[in-house]
């Protein structure tokens, strides 16, 4: 029976980044005509074909799945024609986008004010500036993940407070709490996502937005003071971050760090999204370094600093080794009781 069922998902196994993404019948809105009683969608969306970044082409569920912040994520969706949708905050203005795959080709469609910006770097975002060919498997176990994720691509989003601050609410807190607070939050403040998404879309609030939610509602959200504090501080210099965008991953790092309350794990967790960071390996997780050891050693009991030395022939690919682990599903067998979600809003 080994191997038959998948493992319980964890914060950590999640972050594997792989979702099912439907496979249909795609409209193609540009050339399908409007009904006679019905007038044409407006605005109309700016949209690009292009071939696959690579001969298999990315695989939408592996490389954008890290972006979803849970199955309700406001920003989010997956539709049954096959669509994934975004719904962003780009530097010029909310943006929706809509990528799928129709006949072996990726195409991209995009509405709002931050369409143009979205349309422009679809390829980054698909994983175009990733190189899957630089990771050389030197275990059976990350051998046997990388043939079976051939569409594994590492996506780079060029935004840092997308990520950024729902990576502040998930420290040292259950997927429930994080991502209830990151729904809750985002549509409320949010607004909703341009163009034809569906229903119940919203791109997060601005960083003035943020940095001006009262404590009150904060508290309302279930995020303590210490994450509050810090998502208002990031946000109060949110311009400054964002240029780590496009910084080597390292620097970028530092730039984020420079926030109190923003250490190793959340920038790590930060950058390998906007950035597409193939070496930043996450530290500082509750489970990663007992499930890497696990994997490559046969030991859950390890450390950050014995996973990095673990992770070592991978220099350069770490982050790509840890995720192929995390994706391959051999996690070592639970021995305590979950975390207890924890409540403050009824203090």
């Amino acid at each position: 029976m080994a191997g038959r069922y998948a493992p319980r998902p964890t914060r950590t196994t999640i972050r594997g980044g792989h979702i099912p993404v439907p496979h249909g019948p795609v409209p193609d809105a540009r050339t399908e005509a409007a009904p006679d009683d019905q007038p044409p969608p407006e605005p109309q969306p700016e949209s690009v074909d292009h071939d696959p970044v690579h001969v298999q082409g990315p695989d939408l569920g592996l490389t954008l799945g890290p972006l979803r912040r849970g199955p309700a994520d406001p920003t989010f969706r997956m539709t049954p024609d096959g669509s994934v949708w975004r719904a962003s905050r780009t530097p010029d203005g909310p943006g929706t986008l809509r990528v799928a795959v129709r006949g072996g080709r990726v195409a991209g469609e995009a509405w709002g004010a931050g369409g143009s910006w979205l349309m422009a770097r679809l390829p980054a975002l698909l994983g175009a500036e990733d190189d899957p060919a630089a990771f050389v498997p030197r275990h059976k176990l990350l051998l046997a993940a990388h043939r079976r994720r051939p569409g594994l691509r590492l996506t780079r989003t060029g935004l840092v407070l997308e990520s950024l601050i729902p990576s502040v609410l998930e420290q040292k807190v259950t997927t429930h709490e994080a991502y209830g607070a990151w729904r809750l939050l985002v549509r409320k403040y949010g607004e909703p996502a341009p163009g034809p998404a569906p229903d119940g879309m919203y791109v997060m609030p601005d960083a003035r937005t943020w940095a001006r939610i009262p404590s009150w509602e904060w508290h309302r959200a279930n995020v303590d003071g210490k994450r509050s504090a810090t998502i208002v501080r990031a946000a109060r210099v949110a311009a400054r971050l964002e240029e780590a965008a496009h910084m080597d991953p390292p620097a970028a790092r530092t730039r984020l760090e420079l926030v109190p309350g923003i250490g190793p794990w959340t920038s790590a967790e930060t950058i390998q999204r906007s950035n597409g960071a193939p070496d930043e390996v996450t530290t500082g997780d509750l489970h990663l370094p007992g499930i890497v050891g696990w994997a490559l050693a046969g030991d859950r009991t390890v450390d950050d600093e014995t996973m990095l030395e673990l992770l070592a022939p991978y220099a350069g690919q770490r982050h790509r080794a840890a995720r192929l682990i995390l994706l391959s599903g051999r996690v070592p067998p639970r021995r305590a009781p979950r975390m207890t979600p924890g409540d403050i809003t009824a203090i």
